[in-house]
């Protein structure tokens, strides 16, 4: 898992082919959010990047909800 942590929070960018898998990914990212009822912060840029930071809002700080939907985000095959 190559997640950065950056002020408390853990980030990975994404990039993709093109804005249409970038944009299918920020879709499956959004359906596994709301399983784990733990949602990320996602920025889709420059038409195809995408950037996940992930905490736990009510903790203030990364927990192992956010160990555990960025492990399942690094398993979405687009």
């Amino acid at each position: 898992m190559d997640w950065k942590t950056v002020n408390d929070q853990l980030e990975k960018e994404f990039i993709f082919s093109d804005f249409r898998n970038a944009l299918r990914f920020v879709n499956k990212v959004g359906e596994l959010a709301e399983e784990m009822d733990h949602h990320p912060d996602i920025l889709l840029f420059g038409y195809k990047k995408v950037k996940i930071t992930l905490t736990t809002h009510n903790e203030g700080r990364v927990t192992g909800k956010d160990y555990e939907l960025a492990g399942k985000i690094d398993l979405i095959n687009i």
